[in-house]
């Protein structure tokens, strides 16, 4: 085995791949539960190539013969039901993973320097599982898919001078129809997962290039022994790869019991209206998108002007991108920061979760104006954040991890 190694290694850099990224890879030792939602995040992302791979062998990408398809997955393929459940459940799996990994993020300062770009790269990955995730809701050609499609879709409308046009070309004809089934579906299976899986990489390079933060926010590299090795840092490989595997298998349990016993959840993860095929003559009672992009739909529906509720809705999203560089706290960990940044961070996350509601729900005046005091929350929590963050007392932050 050794001697097949070193062949390899004269051609292919396995050994310094595995070293560098996980044998002799030092993380930091005071890892909490929170650091479980980067390896479940890659975990669900296999989970939906390996299904989603499997699933197109039976999919047909067309008006006339996609809702059969699915049904002809369900019912007569060999585990073709478990299948398209693993897959359907994977989506929202996803999302709250992703979710619970940036929160993280900013609740232990991830982004500051030096780990800006892995935040950046970070925000590119859900960005691209946002487009992902929109272009694959239109395949199962059900009502809410086709509806929901055709609701986002014409939003773009809304742009000055190219609106129609771009809406036309994304579309790819007057209406939804086929031709868009068709060219989400090349978009969904094949562009964006090679998108991903690229920012992937670059995000964890990135990350492995500046090294892990943790919940104290200390640099592990400041302290060293004779040997080089960070003091408060263990390698990667076995200890946290052993700990990961805990995490995958309690996810897994909650997961598969999603799967095998609820894998509609009361109709957020599978709407009712998805099980009727798409009828461009017949609207639903309430359109609304899949449950992970309720917030933002509901930041849209705030704003009473169209372009405008446009604009906010892009930018609910754009602000996360500079998050690194509105944070002028001198330290990283919500631990060591002062009384308002917690109470910001709370009210971010309840205005967010709030929001999320209110986009499932069909509007009324008094929603509305709950969606309004929840956007310019949500808003202001990265307004303000140069300001507070800055003028704040803050804890002294120890040289060593506490563990």
């Amino acid at each position: 085995m050794s001697k097949f190694m070193d062949w390899v290694d004269a051609r292919f850099p396995a050994t310094k791949m595995w070293e560098d990224h996980l044998s002799k890879y030092y993380a930091p030792k005071n890892f909490n539960f929170f650091y479980f939602f980067g390896s479940l995040a890659l975990l669900v992302l296999v989970n939906q190539i390996v299904t989603g791979v499997w699933l197109t062998m039976s999919y047909t990408p067309s008006a006339e013969e996609a809702f059969a398809s699915v049904e002809y997955i369900m019912r007569d393929v060999e585990y073709g039901s478990i299948l398209r459940l693993l897959h359907s459940t994977g989506a929202s799996a996803f999302f709250i993973v992703v979710y619970l990994h940036m929160f993280r993020g900013l609740l232990y300062g991830s982004y500051q320097k030096p780990r800006e770009l892995v935040w950046v790269f970070g925000m590119l990955i859900y960005l691209a599982l946002m487009a992902e995730a929109f272009m694959g809701y239109l395949l199962p050609w059900g009502q809410m898919s086709y509806w929901g499609a055709q609701v986002i879709i014409s939003l773009f409308g809304a742009i000055p001078v190219i609106g129609n046009d771009l809406t036309q070309w994304i579309r790819g004809d007057y209406l939804i129809s086929g031709i868009t089934l068709n060219r989400f579906f090349a978009l969904h299976v094949v562009a964006l997962p090679i998108v991903i899986l690229g920012l992937v990489v670059l995000h964890i390079l990135a990350l492995h290039e500046v090294g892990s933060n943790n919940p104290d926010g200390v640099d592990i590299k400041k302290h060293k022994d004779e040997n080089g090795v960070p003091l408060d840092g263990i390698a990667f490989h076995p200890y946290y790869t052993v700990k990961d595997i805990v995490g995958v298998v309690v996810f897994l349990f909650i997961f598969c019991s999603i799967v095998f016993f609820f894998p509609e959840m009361g109709g957020y993860f599978l709407e009712k209206p998805n099980f009727e095929q798409a009828n461009a003559f017949k609207t639903p009672e309430h359109i609304a998108p899949v449950w992970y992009f309720t917030p933002f739909y509901a930041i849209l529906r705030a704003i009473p002007d169209k372009l405008m509720g446009v604009i906010a809705m892009g930018a609910a999203i754009a602000v996360l991108f500079v998050l690194p560089w509105l944070d002028r706290s001198p330290v990283k960990s919500m631990r060591y920061k002062g009384w308002l940044s917690k109470i910001w961070l709370v009210v971010f996350c309840v205005a967010f979760m709030i929001l999320g509601v209110l986009g499932v729900l069909a509007p009324t005046p008094e929603r509305t104006l709950l969606s309004q005091v929840c956007t310019f929350l949500y808003f202001a929590y990265f307004i303000l954040m140069p300001f507070y963050t800055r003028l704040e007392k803050t804890k002294p932050v120890p040289e060593r991890v506490t563990g």
